[in-house]
C-alpha cells in the first residue's frame, strides 16, 4: 500500500484541480438554484400580473361596451340637436343684424358709388321695353271698379267747361268718383254754461243756476273720441304712445308724455268694471280653449332687467269672445283662479299644467290636432315615409272640417259627418302609429311625434263628441297674434299694472274683431255711456252682446 508520500506529485495536483472544479460546479449549481428560485418567483409574479392584466382587459372591454352605448346616446343627442338647429333656422325670416365683411381680397371688384348717365339711359330704355311687353301680354278680365261704400260722406265738386255754354242745352252729367282721405284732426270744444242767480226769496237767500256738465271722466282734458283713438291705436294698431305724441306735434299740439300716460290710465280705470263682467261671461262658457304666451314686464325689484310674465288667454268659440288674464308666472296658480270649479269642454295644447284640470270631475279634455300635425311635420326630414303617411291622414281630417265649414253645416250635421268620415281615418292613424312606434328611436323626431300622439290620443279624438267643438286650438292662437305683434312694437309693459291693462284692452278689442265691430266706435260709446248704465245691464255694453246699431 502506497502512502501519501509515495503518491506522485502530478496525481495530487490533478486531484486538487478536480476538487476545485467540483467546488466551482457546486457554487455554480448553488447560484443556478438561486437563479431558478428567483426566476420562479418572477414567473409567479408575472402570472399574477397577467391575471391582473386579464381582469383589467375584461374591465376595459366592459368600459368599451359602456363607451359604445354612450357614443350611441351621443349620436342620438347630436341628431336631435341637429334637428333642433334646423327648426330654429326655419324660424329665421331675415337677418337680425347688419353684417360687416372686410375686403380681404384686393382683386375683388368693389361696388361703384356713381352710376353713369349712359347706364341710366340704358336702364330706362330696358324698362320701357319691359312695360310695353307686359301690356301686350294677355291678362285676366278686370274685376271691375271698386265700389265706394254708401255710408262714406259725399262732397260734390261742380266742374263747368272753360268755353261759354250759354245757349246750349244740358243733356246730362258725367260723374267720376274719387276716394280721398282727410287726416284725423284735433278740435277744441268749449262748453259754455251760463251762470244764473235767482231772485231773493222770503228769507233773502239766493242760489246759482247752471247747466250740468255731464262729462264721462271729470277733470280729464281729453274727450271720449280722443281717448278711444289713442287707446285703439296703441292696442289694436300697436302704435306706441311716443309715436302718437309725434303725430300730435305735426298738428301743432304738444302733449307731454306724462299726460298721455294718464289719459290711458284714466280710460282703463273708467271701464275696468266692464272687464270683470266680461271675464265672468267668458269663463261660464261650457267650451273653452286655453293657451298662454309670455310678455316682458319692467319690475322695480329687478333694476336693469325685465320680468317674464304670462298672458293666459281663454277663448269661448260658442260666444265668440276672448279673455286675456295677466299673471307673473306660468305655474298652476294662474289658471287655478279661473278654472278651479270649471265644468265643460277644455281644449289645450300639451302643457302639463292643464292635466291638473283634465282630471277634474265634469271636465272633458280636448287636445289640439294642429300641435300633433306640427310635431309630425317636423319629422319629415327624419323619416319621410312614416311622417308622410301620418301627414296625409291628418290632411284628410282637415279636408272634412273645411267641407263642413264651407257648407255651413249645423253642429248636429257636423257631428254626424265626423262620425261617418273622420272616425275611420283616426282609427287608421292610431293603428299605423301603434304598429310603427317600436320601429323608430324614441328620441328621434318621428319617435317624439308618435309619443306625442299616443300619450294624448284620447284627447285628440274627443272633438268627435260634439259638433260645436273644434279639431284644434287655432282660434285661440289667432287671438294671441295681437299680443305677438304688440311685443315687437312696445317690447315690454311698463309695470305689472300696465300688463293688466294690456290684458283688458286685448280682451275687448279681440272680441270686437271676432264680431266685426269697429273698436274705436265701440270704446267711445262705452266711455260715454258706462256711467249711466245699471250694473245689471253692463252685459249689453260688451262687444259680443251690444246692439251694433248703436255704433253707427
Amino acid at each position: 500500500m502506497q502512502t501519501e508520500q509515495n503518491i506522485p506529485h502530478e496525481f495530487l495536483k490533478e486531484k486538487l484541480f478536480l476538487l476545485e472544479n467540483l467546488a466551482q460546479k457546486e457554487l455554480a449549481i448553488s447560484n443556478l438554484a438561486a437563479e431558478i428560485t428567483k426566476l420562479t418567483s418572477t414567473i409567479e409574479d408575472q402570472n399574477v400580473t397577467i391575471e391582473d392584466q386579464n381582469v383589467t382587459i375584461e374591465d376595459q372591454n366592459v368600459t368599451i361596451e359602456d363607451q359604445n352605448v354612450t357614443i350611441e346616446d351621443q349620436n342620438i343627442t347630436i341628431e336631435d340637436q341637429k334637428f333642433q338647429i334646423a327648426q330654429f333656422q326655419r324660424m329665421l325670416f331675415g337677418s337680425k343684424r347688419e353684417r360687416f365683411e372686410s375686403n380681404e381680397h384686393p382683386d375683388q371688384l368693389t361696388i361703384p358709388f356713381e352710376f353713369g348717365d349712359e347706364k341710366i339711359e340704358a336702364v330706362i330704355e330696358a324698362d320701357k321695353q319691359q312695360i310695353s311687353y307686359e301690356r301686350t301680354k294677355p291678362s285676366k278680365p278686370h274685376p271691375g271698379r271698386f265700389e265706394i261704400p254708401s255710408h262714406i260722406p259725399v262732397e260734390k265738386v261742380l266742374l263747368e267747361p272753360t268755353e261759354d255754354v250759354s245757349g246750349m242745352d244740358k243733356i246730362g252729367e258725367q260723374i267720376t268718383s274719387e276716394l280721398e282721405y282727410i287726416p284725423g284732426r284735433l278740435k277744441r270744444i268749449d262748453y259754455i254754461r251760463g251762470v244764473y242767480i235767482t231772485k231773493e226769496d222770503e228769507t233773502g237767500a239766493q242760489r246759482q243756476v247752471i247747466a250740468p256738465l255731464n262729462r264721462p271722466i271729470p277733470k280729464c282734458m281729453a274727450g271720449p273720441g280722443l281717448l278711444s283713438n289713442i287707446t285703439v291705436d296703441k292696442f289694436v294698431y300697436h302704435i306706441p304712445l311716443h309715436r302718437k305724441i309725434q303725430m300730435f306735434k305735426q298738428e301743432g299740439v304738444h302733449v307731454p308724455a306724462s299726460t298721455m300716460d294718464s289719459w290711458v290710465s284714466l280710460t282703463s280705470n273708467h271701464i275696468r268694471l266692464l272687464y270683470t263682467v266680461h271675464k265672468a261671461y267668458v269663463l261660464e262658457n261650457p267650451y273653452l280653449q286655453v293657451d298662454e304666451s309670455p310678455i316682458k314686464v319692467l319690475d322695480r325689484d329687478k333694476p336693469g332687467a325685465t320680468h317674464q310674465g304670462y298672458m293666459w288667454v281663454y277663448n269661448a268659440p260658442m260666444q265668440n269672445a276672448v279673455f286675456f288674464d295677466y299673471h307673473k308666472g306660468r305655474g298652476l296658480d294662474a289658471p287655478l283662479k279661473n278654472l278651479a270649479t270649471y265644468k265643460g269642454y277644455l281644449q289645450t295644447d300639451g302643457y302639463a299644467v292643464y292635466e291638473h284640470f283634465a282630471r277634474n270631475e265634469g271636465v272633458t279634455h280636448l287636445g289640439c290636432m294642429a300641435h300633433a300635425r306640427r310635431m309630425v311635420e317636423r319629422a319629415l326630414e327624419n323619416d319621410k315615409e312614416r311622417a308622410s303617411t301620418v301627414m296625409i291622414l291628418i290632411q284628410k281630417l282637415y279636408s272634412i272640417e273645411r267641407t263642413a265649414r264651407e257648407d255651413g253645416l249645423s253642429a248636429q250635421m257636423r257631428h254626424a259627418l265626423r262620425l261617418d268620415k273622420s272616425l275611420p281615418i283616426l282609427n287608421e292613424m292610431s293603428k299605423f302609429i301603434a304598429a310603427n312606434r317600436d320601429k323608430v328611436l324614441p328620441k328621434s323626431p318621428i319617435g317624439k311625434a308618435f309619443d306625442y300622439c299616443i300619450n294624448r290620443w284620447d284627447t285628440l279624438m274627443n272633438y268627435l263628441k260634439d259638433g260645436n267643438l273644434e279639431i284644434d286650438n287655432n282660434l285661440i292662437e289667432n287671438s294671441i297674434r295681437a299680443l305677438a305683434l304688440g311685443r315687437k312694437n312696445y317690447m315690454f309693459a311698463g309695470s305689472h299694472h300696465g300688463a293688466e291693462n294690456i290684458a283688458m284692452f286685448y280682451s275687448f278689442f279681440g272680441t270686437c274683431k271676432k264680431h266685426g265691430i269697429n273698436p274705436q266706435k265701440w270704446l267711445e260709446y262705452v266711455i260715454r255711456n258706462i256711467n249711466d248704465t245699471k250694473k245689471s245691464q253692463l252685459k249689453y255694453l260688451l262687444p259680443q252682446f251690444i246692439d251694433k246699431n248703436l255704433l253707427v
